[in-house]
Formats: C-alpha cells, sequence, structure tokens
C-alpha cells in the first residue's frame, strides 16, 4: 500500500465536503438556478475577474434575473434587473437588510460598525450615523459653506499648475475627504498631508484589493489560505492600521470631551457612552466607534471623488457637453459662488452630473446583503444567511429603462422639453434599508464641486493623449489613472 501524500489527503478532504455541500444545497429544487460548481474554485472559471459584472449579466440571460454562483465554497444569489432589485430591496426590505458572516469580514471588522454589521448593532450605528450627520449640518447651510470654503481651496491647487497636465486623482481624494473629516473630526487637511495621504491610501487600496482572488479563495478555505501571502493579508494589516489611526484619535478627544460642547461625530458618539443607558454599554462602545469612523471616512471619500474624477474626463472627452453646462452656469450663477439652490434652475447640468454618476457606475455590484430569515422571493426559496448581490450595474446599465445604456447619454434625464427628468432605475446609492447613509452629503458635494470646477476651468486632455474610459479594477469602478489640463475661463 502507497504512502498517503497530507497534501493529497487535504485536498480529497476539500473535495468530498465541497460536494457534499453542493448536493445539500441542490436537494432543494426551489433554490435559484445556476451553473454546476466545480470543486473548489466553484463558478469562479465562469467569472472574469476584471469585469465580474459582464459575466453575471451574461449568466441572467441564461439563468434568469435571480440566480446562483458559486465563488470557490461561497454561494452566492444575484439580482439583476432593476425591477428584480427594487423588489427585493424596497418591498421585501426588512428580509434583505442582513449581511453576510464571513471569515474575511470577521477579521476585519468583526461585524462592527455600519458597513459590514447586521442586527440591532447595526440599526443602532445607522440611525446614530443619520441623526449626527443631520446635526453636523448635512443638507443644511452650515455644511454648505464647509463644502464651498473647499471648493475654493480645490481651485486654487488646480490653477497652481498653470494648465500643465497633472493627476488629479490625490488632490480631488483630499478635497472630497476633507469634508467628511470635518464632521468626524472637527478638522482638515492640507493636501500634502502625510496623515491624510496614509489614509486614502489605505481606503484606495482596500477598495481595489477587496474582491481579489486572493480574498475570495480566503473566505472559502480560511485556514488553508490564511498561512499564505496574498492580497488577503494585506487587506487585513490596512484595516489594522485605519483602527489604530481612528482609536489614537477618539482617546485624545475623551480626555477633551465637553458634553455640552459636542464639535464633531467622535465627540456625539463619546458622549452616548456617557449616558449609562443599557444602550450605551451593549452598543457605545470603542469597537463601534472605530469601525463606525472608519466606514465613514472610507464611504465618504471613495465614491465621491471617484464620481467627480469620472465628471472631468467625461468633460474632456465630450467638451461640447462641457460647454453646455459652462453656458448654463454663466447664465444661472454667473460669476457668483455656485449653491445647492441653483440646482433646480440648471436641469441640463443636473442631467449631466446624473448621467456621470450613472456612466461611471461607481460600485457596480453593492456590498452583499445577507437574508435575516427563510423566505421565499420570486418563486424560489432562500435560506437565512443566503448571500445575496443587487447588481447596481445591472439596473443603471437598463435597457429598459435607458435608451442608450452604454452610452454617455445625459438624455436620459431629460425630457422633450429640455426639463430634468428622474428615472427610477438611476440608483447609484442603493434601495431600502442599505441604501447609502451619506447620499445627501455626497449629491451636495458632487453638484458644488463639479459645477465650481467647471465654472473656473475649462478641461482638456494632455496635447496627444487618448482618454480611455475603462474603469480600473476593484470594488468601485475608478477611472484608468491619467492626466488633466485645466484651462483656467478667467
Amino acid at each position: 500500500m502507497l504512502p498517503m501524500d497530507p497534501i493529497y489527503v487535504l485536498v480529497a478532504i476539500v473535495v468530498i465536503l465541497f460536494l457534499v455541500n453542493v448536493f445539500r444545497n441542490h436537494k432543494n429544487t426551489n433554490f435559484p438556478p445556476g451553473p454546476m460548481p466545480f470543486p473548489i474554485i466553484g463558478n469562479m472559471n465562469k467569472i472574469d475577474t476584471l469585469k465580474p459584472q459582464n459575466s453575471f449579466i451574461e449568466l441572467s440571460e441564461q439563468y434568469g434575473t435571480v440566480f446562483s454562483i458559486y465563488l470557490g465554497t461561497q454561494r452566492l444569489v444575484v439580482l439583476c434587473g432593476y425591477d428584480t432589485i427594487k423588489d427585493a430591496l424596497v418591498n421585501h426590505a426588512e428580509e434583505f437588510a442582513g449581511r453576510p458572516v464571513t471569515p474575511m469580514g470577521i477579521k476585519t471588522s468583526d461585524e462592527h460598525g455600519i458597513l459590514f454589521s447586521s442586527g440591532e448593532s447595526w440599526k443602532v450605528m445607522r440611525r446614530f450615523a443619520l441623526s449626527t450627520l443631520r446635526d453636523f449640518g448635512v443638507g443644511r447651510k452650515t455644511i454648505e459653506d464647509k463644502i464651498l470654503e473647499e471648493c475654493e481651496i480645490l481651485v486654487q491647487a488646480f490653477r497652481s499648475y498653470g494648465g500643465k497636465p497633472f493627476n488629479n486623482h490625490t488632490i480631488i481624494n483630499t478635497a472630497v475627504a476633507n469634508i467628511i473629516v470635518c464632521i468626524l473630526l472637527d478638522h482638515r487637511y492640507d493636501y500634502d498631508d502625510p496623515t491624510i495621504l496614509k489614509l486614502m491610501s489605505l481606503v484606495n487600496e482596500n477598495t481595489r484589493i477587496m474582491e481579489s482572488p486572493m480574498v475570495r479563495l480566503y473566505d472559502s478555505y480560511p485556514s488553508l489560505i490564511g498561512w499564505l501571502p496574498g492580497s488577503h493579508r494585506k487587506l487585513v494589516q490596512n484595516f489594522k492600521e485605519m483602527q489604530n489611526f481612528v482609536r489614537e484619535k477618539f482617546t485624545r478627544r475623551k480626555k477633551e470631551l465637553d458634553v455640552n460642547n459636542q464639535r464633531n461625530l467622535i465627540d456625539a458618539f463619546l458622549a452616548k457612552q456617557q449616558e449609562g443607558k443599557p444602550e450605551s454599554t451593549l452598543y457605545y462602545h470603542n469597537k463601534n466607534l472605530g469601525k463606525l469612523v472608519s466606514d465613514l471616512f472610507a464611504a465618504g471619500m471613495e465614491t465621491t471623488s471617484i464620481t467627480l474624477r469620472w465628471g472631468l474626463l467625461l468633460m474632456m472627452k465630450y467638451p461640447e457637453i462641457q460647454k453646455k453646462v459652462q453656458n448654463e452656469i454663466e447664465n444661472i450663477i454667473g460669476s457668483a459662488q455656485p449653491r445647492i439652490e441653483h440646482r433646480k434652475e440648471m436641469p441640463y447640468t443636473d442631467a449631466v452630473i446624473h448621467e456621470i454618476q450613472r456612466f461611471g457606475d461607481i460600485v457596480p455590484a453593492s456590498l452583499p446583503h445577507a437574508t435575516t430569515k427563510d423566505m421565499t422571493f420570486r418563486g424560489y426559496f432562500l435560506p437565512k444567511g443566503t448571500t445575496i448581490i443587487p447588481l447596481l450595474h445591472s439596473a443603471l446599465r437598463d435597457k429598459t429603462y435607458f435608451e442608450k445604456p452604454y452610452d454617455f447619454y445625459p438624455e436620459h434625464f431629460l425630457d422633450s422639453d429640455g426639463k430634468f427628468q428622474k428615472n427610477e432605475a438611476f440608483i447609484p446609492f442603493s434601495l431600502g434599508k442599505r441604501s447609502c447613509a451619506g447620499e445627501n452629503l455626497a449629491k451636495m458635494e458632487i453638484f458644488l464641486f463639479f459645477t465650481t470646477l467647471l465654472q473656473n476651468f475649462t478641461f482638456q486632455a494632455p496635447p496627444g493623449a487618448k482618454l480611455d474610459l475603462t474603469p480600473a479594477l476593484g470594488f468601485t469602478n475608478p477611472p484608468l489613472p491619467h492626466k488633466i489640463c485645466a484651462i483656467p475661463r478667467s
């Protein structure tokens, strides 16, 4: 009898366990259909790791708008098309409001904070975040003034290049980050400050590697993959660095706290800790504070800055659209400072901003949801804890709602008289109980930054440069690295 190699034994055990899991799941004939998975890799052979959303669309054409797929041993259910996503996230909001528990999620957040938590802790943190954002001016003139101050600083930074080519990535990231930092810490950073540059680097790297194959494999085989080098270990290290920074900041705030003069979100959270209620101990603890702050920082910076970078790239690509926006700015605002109140008088600019968000497709897959109980959805049985992917990409590209889904076409949001018209399939902030908590802040920032920049500059590609509208890789869809020329208009 030949000696057994431990590696072969381990692989055999993994394959057997995988097949047992697959056949157990497929015994329920009401589970959503999907391709038969292979041992170990599941259906990863069918997924384009560069553009997974395209693979999901192709699979939906074969299996329908509700289908299942395995990434390693992870079983997911994908929802495609606006009607299906709305049905799930609005009509069955509570049932789809969970977050899946994964090995990587436990490593990086342990169900604390707001982005990756579930249950009562998530509900309490979300309520706190929404109310505190309102308290510190979101949706009101106080935060608008802060954004406009940052707009002026950003304009001066752009002017400093004298119309010569530069990469706007870090500058725009920092400008946007300063708005959420103002709410979280009552502070702003210079654009070359090493602290903010490091924090942004951590966030940017994490969004790039969150969906990497090594992270996927770790979630399927943590004991096998955990000791190997790779992006899964870098992700954990980056989260720890972010937490160390936040911990240092709120420790300092705790020493200086005046509950009668709360100046930022951390102060408000620390004041909650001191109320002495059962909720204070259960939910307002330091682990939740650390994750909440880092979650809001990442969410408040990344998607808004990507939207603005897409906006400037698209204005360079379509100079005739840029000119129409500038004409409307001149007619409605003139040389005055843009204000939120101007938006309702600027239908074309409003349509262009909506189309930038739709075309940019910033978060194509949304963060995964999970079912909170056993349920039946569109004839399929979904057990409690099933991981759900609402494919926002499929709504923003839904040909039933958008005439030219793969083109940049502001007329998607204009009626025949040139007035702005809403389109219900426009859901870049998602829907339901898990929709973006910072949606109102993001809308204010995008409008004010975009109109201020277009008021002050005409954006052109560097001589000889070819503008590529292919997105970079990662959990989000940023533009590929490129340079711009900001030509002063006055």
